[in-house]
């Protein structure tokens, strides 16, 4: 069995590749990370330093022309700015729950990329993508392609289309944050190397969606984020 893990260097997906390591070992795993017009690229180089933490083959792929007609926030093109709010906040003031750094549909075209790569380099093996998504982001319809409906029919999709060959695994699907980290620090995830900010500042703002969860979830388990004690 070989394993993609889908990794943006943030907290998530990083926690997903020391589990695919320890299940399948790292001879076994690759990393795969999207650039889709991104307003900064921190979140990529990170990727690349925690695949080499791993010794891991790493894949950079580009997405930015399917994006390029969004106005989400945070795209490099984007009008709008990065909301320095909680996710909470944010669904509370608007009724579909969307927020606004929502990226059209992003995970669907993250997933698929994953699934060719995975049917081009093991067209005769089977293999799973790792995905990061969780239930802080699934809740209130924030993000609905982080809910276990969209990866559990993504999953399906991909399974058939692969010739049963390929499938999706969400480990944390139905995790919130701090429960994700405390696994990680059962694996020794390298959080030091991650980042999660939406801006692309030198460091992290602190105020953003992202920043605010990070925090609070670090200080559930108790620790320090490595990442700002390095």
């Amino acid at each position: 069995m070989k394993a993609i893990v889908l990794s943006s260097g943030g907290i998530d997906s990083t926690t997903c590749i020391s589990l695919a390591v320890e299940k399948y070992g790292a001879e076994n795993v690759v990393t795969l990370s999207i650039f889709y017009g991104q307003k900064h690229n921190k979140e990529l180089v990170c990727a690349q330093k925690i695949a080499a933490y791993y010794k891991l083959k790493h894949y950079e792929f580009n997405l930015k022309q399917i994006l390029q007609y969004s106005n989400c926030s945070l795209l490099s093109d984007s009008t709008e700015t990065i909301s320095h709010k909680s996710y909470a906040e944010q669904i509370s003031e608007r009724k579909d729950g969307i927020v606004s750094t929502y990226v059209p549909f992003r995970n669907g075209l993250m997933l698929s990329v994953c699934a060719s790569l995975a049917m081009s380099l093991f067209p005769n093996e089977e293999s799973v993508i790792y995905i990061g998504a969780h239930a802080d982001d699934a809740a209130g319809n924030a993000y609905a392609d982080c809910s276990p409906e969209f990866n559990r029919s993504m999953s399906d999709a991909i399974r058939i289309g692969t010739y049963d060959k390929v499938t999706v695994e969400a480990p944390f699907v139905h995790m919130h944050k701090a429960d994700i980290i405390a696994e990680g620090l059962r694996l020794q995830t390298p959080y030091h190397l991650t980042w999660s900010c939406y801006e692309g500042s030198d460091t992290p703002c602190g105020a953003c969606g992202t920043c605010i969860d990070r925090a609070k979830a670090f200080a559930a388990n108790g620790v320090k984020d490595p990442a700002l004690h390095a």
